[in-house]
């Protein structure tokens, strides 16, 4: 199947690397124009740029933390200045912070809702008016695993995903009568730099591919980490006209790694 989304317009926070690159990736090689978020200017404009020269799709790299309302609102007035609509949007800025329960301080919790579920809430607020309008709109908000199987110290990083499953639910609700579909997706291990990270601070004395294979094999019942690719395919999939009928869901891809459904 050749997916195409020739004069579609995607925006995808957190585009500069990971799983927002990959997703940012593919929706141009099917054809839409794409606007990334990150908050490193540099690198996110060369994100851009790269998909550009790759795909010949046009791009557009903006520097945005979307913790904060107000330059949330500028990469979208920016992305519609430029392209003119937002028919699909990725909530993909953020990352996994963890900890024992009593350990976590306010302002911690707070960055947390703001990163994670306030970003989600204010970008869903501003694209989901045009969409309805349109009556074509598609969202997707990364989750992880955690959202469905929250563990001890999993705070808070699993409660603010947990709420981001709620708030997919809500917005699938709202938009089904205006074709707009809105779909979660948590995540398991996959291959990013957050991983990357991970192995470093572990000070382990092997290489990242033998601490992939190793951690794969361990966690994972399929026995490997996830590419960004095959949730980019995924992404791609939801978000074309050749799968109309999916909405309201929280989709694991973690390889069968979460015990919930």
């Amino acid at each position: 199947m050749e997916l195409r989304m020739d004069g579609r317009v995607a925006l995808v926070t957190g585009g500069s690397k990971g799983l927002g690159y990959a997703m940012a990736h593919k929706f141009a090689s099917c054809g839409a124009a794409v606007s990334l978020l990150a908050r490193t200017e540099e690198e996110v404009v060369r994100a851009a740029e790269t998909i550009a020269e790759e795909t010949g799709a046009k791009t557009l790299g903006l520097a945005c933390d979307v913790s904060r309302a107000d330059q949330i609102q500028a990469g979208y007035d920016s992305t519609i200045e430029n392209f003119g609509k937002i028919d699909i949007l990725v909530n993909n800025a953020g990352f996994a912070k963890a900890g024992r329960f009593e350990t976590i301080t306010d302002e911690e919790w707070q960055h947390d809702f703001d990163l994670k579920l306030m970003a989600a809430v204010r970008m869903s607020r501003l694209v989901l008016p045009g969409m309805k309008e349109r009556r074509w709109g598609r969202i997707i908000n990364m989750l992880n695993t955690l959202a469905k199987t929250p563990s001890r110290g999993s705070a808070p990083t699993s409660v603010t995903r947990a709420a981001g499953m709620a708030l997919t639910k809500v917005l699938a609700g709202e938009g089904a009568a205006y074709n707009v579909l809105v779909n979660g997706f948590n995540i398991g291990l996959i291959k990013s730099d957050q991983i990357r990270r991970g192995y470093e601070a572990s000070g382990k004395n092997v290489t990242f591919e033998e601490f992939l294979e190793e951690q794969g094999k361990k966690s994972v019942p399929l026995g490997r980490f996830g590419e960004a690719e095959e949730c980019a395919n995924l992404a791609a999939l939801l978000c074309s006209d050749d799968c109309g009928f999916v909405s309201g869901t929280a989709i694991n891809i973690d390889g069968n790694m979460s015990p919930a459904m």
